[in-house]
């Protein structure tokens, strides 16, 4: 497995565009059993008989044409777990946004095949109101070598400094994903935003910001596009006292604001420590 140390020229790229690459974080074989076990779980095959928090595509109900995505397959296939839960990606991630210690906030699965459509663009710490603070830094994973055509993600440089936009935008299969993004420009008065596909090989990844705002286009290539993401947030962070994530603050013990590390696992911390589930999944896989 590699492991990923960033140096300080990819720390201060970060902080300038929002995002940086990091190549070979994940080396082949481990690509190879990824693709595996993303085939199960899009397949409804849940290993640990746990669904997914979120199944946005399943076969035979959506279209063909939507990017598929599943949130939190962590929880169903221990295997992937193992991505998810390392701890040079929480490091990273905490490097970057300055924490003392990253736990998981949630991983997100997307398929795209010939011809799916595009992913709206968006600032992933717009839907994290329900966490204190909502920052957040992602390691998104290419289990495919990617291009501009084959709808590969984009990033909007240095988008992270224009500050929270809004978060009802058009997300899934929009027939312009870039409006709510061009909108949120103009905002901030910026005349020409740059955007940035990411063309990369299997295994490489892009940390980002959770500020900056990114998408993807429809695949007009003819192979697929699959991707990991990892989502990250302090390990301090805890549930917002008032505002409700629909979704994950089911997970919010009664009259507590802390968060259950067995739902939000500690991966990496300065001090050493990490959740006793971390070691539980990577000796049981």
């Amino acid at each position: 497995m590699s492991v990923v140390r960033l140096n300080s020229e990819q720390i201060a790229t970060f902080r300038r565009d929002g995002f940086v690459v990091a190549e070979r974080l994940v080396d082949s074989a481990e690509v190879a059993n990824l693709r595996v076990r993303i085939a199960a779980l899009f397949a409804g095959e849940y290993q640990t008989g746990v669904m997914p928090d979120e199944v946005n595509w399943r076969a035979g109900r959506d279209p063909e044409t939507a990017t598929r995505q599943l949130c939190n397959s962590w929880k169903a296939d221990s295997q992937l777990a193992v991505t998810v839960m390392r701890s040079d990606i929480g490091r990273a991630c905490a490097t970057l946004a300055g924490w003392r210690g990253a736990r998981v906030n949630q991983d997100n699965l997307f398929w795209k095949p010939p011809g799916a459509r595009a992913i709206g663009f968006h600032q992933d710490s717009a839907y994290e109101q329900w966490v204190v603070p909502d920052d957040m830094v992602s390691c998104w994973i290419a289990l495919d070598d990617t291009s501009a055509r084959g709808g590969t993600v984009e990033y909007v440089r240095g988008s992270h400094q224009w500050g929270p936009g809004r978060r009802e935008v058009a997300f899934h299969a929009p027939d312009e994903p870039f409006v709510d993004a061009a909108q949120a420009a103009r905002d901030a008065g910026v005349d020409n935003p740059q955007r940035v596909a990411i063309e990369v090989k299997a295994g490489d990844a892009v940390f980002h910001h959770g500020w900056v705002w990114h998408g993807s286009q429809t695949n007009l290539g003819d192979t697929m596009r699959r991707s990991l993401v990892v989502h990250c947030m302090a390990d301090t962070a805890q549930f917002h006292p008032t505002s409700v994530g629909p979704i994950y603050s089911r997970y919010k013990r009664f009259n507590d604001l802390d968060m259950d590390e067995s739902f939000f696992p500690i991966t990496w911390r300065e001090d050493g420590y990490r959740s006793p589930l971390v070691d539980a999944v990577l000796t049981r896989s």
